[in-house]
């Protein structure tokens, strides 16, 4: 993925996967450490609310549409409401408002694990809100695969010829 061609491939896809994991157990491991200073109603609202508001209404348009087809509102609660930007500014008000808690570790915590553990990123208005496979993109991702199949079929190829010589 580039500035060129922005989308992932399966192995790039794992890779950023990966990076929120990392994340996501640095993060729980700071969450165990202070469990006992975790104030848990806060902590579960902060958690809650995330899909509360950007998730669950936008599932549950999604599954009442006979075409799976859902508003553009959907999206954006989803994407406004799993951003970073938009967690970093809440916790940033909740801090200036009510100090700093380890309960607000939890808006990185969902985070981390919606990108980690299932692989779920910011939703692109010309995808289903929910995943399901796109046809372009299957053709794209076996062009792709043929290609560095032939390329790497190539490359034996020269590297056997220039050994034999």
């Amino acid at each position: 993925m580039d500035m060129a061609n922005p989308f992932e491939t399966p192995n790039t896809y794992r890779l950023h996967r990966a990076e929120y994991l990392v994340g996501l157990v640095a993060v729980a491991g700071l969450f165990i450490a202070h469990i006992g200073e975790v104030r848990w109603v806060p902590a579960v609202i902060l958690f809650a609310y995330i899909d509360l508001i950007g998730y669950i209404p936008g599932a549950i348009a999604y599954r009442r549409s006979p075409d799976h087809r859902v508003a553009k509102g959907y999206y954006i609660a989803y994407n406004v409401m799993h951003s970073m930007i938009t967690q970093m500014v809440v916790a940033a008000v909740w801090i200036a408002v009510a100090g700093f808690e380890w309960a607000l570790l939890v808006l990185p915590l969902h985070l981390f694990a919606d990108r980690g553990v299932f692989g779920n990123f910011l939703k692109p208005f010309s995808l289903a809100f929910e995943p399901e496979p796109n046809p372009a993109y299957t053709r794209m991702a076996a062009e792709l695969r043929h290609r560095e199949r032939r390329r790497q079929r190539e490359n034996a190829m020269a590297g056997a010829s220039g050994a034999s010589r």
